[in-house]
C-alpha cells in the first residue's frame, strides 16, 4: 500500500452541464472534490455521465462512437461544458457538437486551433468494462493505450505520432496505387524513419518505467497470488526502420500496405509464462486491466503538472470478494485525488466513502436523471 501525507488534488472537476449527451435530456451536477458516486442499473446512464467527463479530456467519446453518434435521439447538437479547479484556477472547457457540422471545442471561451493542444490539459484516466479489448482485442488496441499515457504529458510525442502516421498514410497510397517512382518513396520513408525512432525510444522509456508499477498494482489487487508482466516488441529493435522499409517494399506492393513500422509494435500481456488472453479467467483478465489503468494514473501522477481525474465505470462485477476488497484499499488511499465510480450495487460505494473517511456525493441514476442521495460537505 501507499504511504504518504494526504494533499489536495490539483485538478478538480466542480461541475458538469450536459445537453442531449445519449441519454441525457439536461443534466447540472455539482462534485465533490475527492469521490462522487453513481448507483443505478445497467443502461439508465450512469456510463454516459462517465463518457462526457471523458470528451472534455479527450475531445472525443471513450466508446469512439462518431460524434453525431453521441447526441440525444431526435436532437440536432449536443453540449458539454465542465468547470475545473487546476492548480487553484478557475478553469471552463466546453464541447459542443451540430449534426453535419465540425466540433466546437473551448477553453475559457477561446476555440482551440488544433483539438490535439488541448490533449493533457486535463489527464484524466478512465477504467471500464470495454478495456477487456486490451487483451483480447488487436495490437491496435495496446499501442493505442502506450500513445494515450504519453500524450498526456509530452505534447512533442503526440506530433510526432500525427507526423508518422501521415507519412504512413502517404506511403500506403503509393502502394495502393502500384507506384514505381522510388524517389516518391524515399520522401515518405525517411520521414517516417525519423518519426519512427523517437518514438519507438519514447515508448521503451515509458514502459521501462510503468511495467514495475503495473506489476506492484497486479501483485496487491491478487494478494501476490499471481505475477503478470508485459513485454513491448517492436520492429525497431531489429534496428533503423528505413532500411526495413526499403527492403520490404517489393512486398508491401504485393501486400498494398506497409508491413514493418512502430504502427505494428505491441505489447505483450503475460501471466506468468503465458499470455493473459490464452488462460486467463476473467476475474484474472479484470485484474489485469485494473491494474493498468492504476499503474497509468500513477505514471501520470509522477510526470503531469497535476494530479488526473480517476472514472471508473463498473469495475467490481466477474471479481472475488478477496480483490474487490483490494481494489477498495487502493483506491480509498491518499495516493488519488478526485474521483468517480460507478456501480449497480451500494455496498461496494459505501465502502468505499467509509474507507475514504471524507467528503462524498452518492446520485441515483434513473433513465438519464440524476438524483443527489447523500453528500458530506466541507
Amino acid at each position: 500500500m501507499f504511504v504518504e501525507t494526504k494533499r489536495q488534488p490539483d485538478m478538480i472537476l466542480s461541475r458538469l452541464s450536459i445537453v442531449n449527451f445519449k441519454n441525457i435530456v439536461q443534466a447540472d451536477l455539482n462534485f465533490s472534490p475527492n469521490i462522487n458516486c453513481f448507483l443505478g442499473n445497467n443502461g439508465m446512464g450512469k456510463s454516459n455521465l462517465l463518457d462526457a467527463i471523458y470528451y472534455l479530456s479527450f475531445c472525443k467519446s471513450y466508446t469512439r462512437n462518431p460524434d453525431s453518434q453521441n447526441i440525444r435521439h431526435d436532437e440536432d447538437f449536443f453540449v458539454i461544458q465542465g468547470y475545473y479547479e487546476r492548480n487553484g484556477n478557475e478553469e471552463e472547457l466546453y464541447c459542443g457538437i451540430k449534426r453535419r457540422q465540425k466540433k466546437t471545442f473551448k477553453r475559457n471561451k477561446k476555440e482551440y486551433d488544433r483539438l490535439s493542444d488541448h490533449i493533457g490539459f486535463a489527464p484524466l484516466v478512465m477504467a471500464a468494462p470495454s478495456d477487456q479489448e486490451l487483451i483480447l482485442g488487436g495490437s491496435e488496441e495496446r499501442r493505442k493505450f502506450i500513445d494515450l499515457v504519453i500524450s498526456q504529458f509530452d505534447k512533442q510525442y503526440l506530433n510526432t505520432l500525427i507526423r508518422y502516421n501521415k507519412a504512413l498514410e502517404q506511403r500506403n497510397a503509393l502502394l495502393r496505387q502500384e507506384c514505381s517512382d522510388e524517389m516518391l518513396y524515399e520522401i515518405w520513408e525517411q520521414q517516417m524513419d525519423s518519426a519512427a525512432a523517437a518514438i519507438h525510444d519514447s515508448r521503451r522509456r515509458f514502459l521501462e518505467s510503468f511495467i514495475p508499477v503495473f506489476r506492484r498494482f497486479y501483485g496487491e489487487i491478487s494478494s501476490q497470488n499471481e505475477s503478470a508482466d508485459l513485454v513491448y516488441t517492436s520492429h525497431l529493435a531489429d534496428g533503423p526502420l528505413l532500411p526495413q522499409l526499403q527492403s520490404t517494399r517489393q512486398r508491401d506492393l504485393i501486400l498494398g500496405y506497409t508491413s514493418r513500422g512502430i504502427h505494428r509494435d505491441d505489447m505483450e500481456m503475460m501471466l506468468g509464462d503465458y499470455p493473459m488472453k490464452r488462460i486467463g479467467s476473467q476475474g484474472q483478465c479484470k485484474t489485469y486491466v485494473i491494474a493498468l489503468k492504476l499503474a497509468q494514473y500513477d505514471f501520470l501522477r509522477e510526470q503531469g503538472e497535476t494530479t488526473p481525474i480517476l472514472l471508473l465505470d463498473d469495475i467490481f462485477d466477474k471479481l472475488d470478494t478477496e480483490r474487490v476488497q483490494q481494489i477498495i484499499k487502493l483506491v480509498s488511499s491518499d495516493h488519488f485525488g478526485q474521483i468517480f465510480i460507478t456501480d449497480t450495487n451500494r455496498k461496494y460505494l459505501d465502502e468505499i466513502v467509509q474507507f475514504i473517511g471524507s467528503q462524498y456525493h452518492i446520485f441515483a441514476v434513473n433513465r438519464g436523471e440524476f438524483t443527489l442521495l447523500e453528500e458530506t460537505l466541507p
